[in-house]
């Protein structure tokens, strides 16, 4: 059975952590991310990329999950809740990591977000829940990384955005290029 597009759970922290506090709402800023939450900005917040260039712009302002995930390591024993692997948003019924580079987020009455590219996994996984790092990285057929711990974008329209809000994809002008880690 096919879900419907919706945000799942909205989640930010306004301190740098690995774990994010679900919310009733967040509020989405025109080119900064998450008010209130500790990677919003014009340019990066993560620690290790400020540590190598504080004036990359920020193209990991809004972080997105699928609930599909969550529920995929919970059959391997893993209780992840919402904002356990830090993420702003959880989605459901959207299929984040097929998206192109470039696809667009419309998330209830006016968010908008663009799609820079993936999330790229990293060691705190494991001190979060031993063991997970291995279900949220896979090997493809071909011997490719697989990358599945959500996607990063931008914002380009601000606005509120709560659990039960729908959510719809506006894809890009093909050519369509695949998501690489950002």
């Amino acid at each position: 059975m096919t879900r419907p597009p919706s945000v799942v759970a909205v989640c930010r922290d306004g301190a740098h952590g690995f774990s994010k506090p679900a919310r009733e709402s967040i509020r989405l800023l025109a080119g900064l991310g998450v008010e209130g939450d500790a990677h919003a900005g014009e340019t990066v917040k993560h620690r290790s990329r400020v540590a190598r260039d504080p004036t990359q712009p920020n193209l990991r302002q809004v972080h997105l999950i699928p609930q599909e995930l969550y529920e995929e390591v919970a059959l391997a024993g893993f209780d992840v809740p919402p904002g356990g692997l830090g993420e702003n948003i959880t989605t459901s019924g959207v299929d984040l990591l097929a998206l192109p580079t470039g696809a667009r987020l419309r998330l209830g009455g006016t968010a908008l977000i663009e799609v820079t590219g993936l999330r790229n996994p990293c060691h705190q996984i494991d001190g979060y829940r031993s063991g997970l790092l291995k279900r949220v990285v896979g090997k493809a057929p071909d011997g490719g990384i697989v990358r599945k711990a959500g996607i990063m974008g931008i914002v380009l329209t601000g606005g509120e955005v709560r659990p039960g809000d729908a959510v719809s994809v506006e894809l890009p002008s093909r050519p369509h290029r695949p998501l690489q880690p950002v």
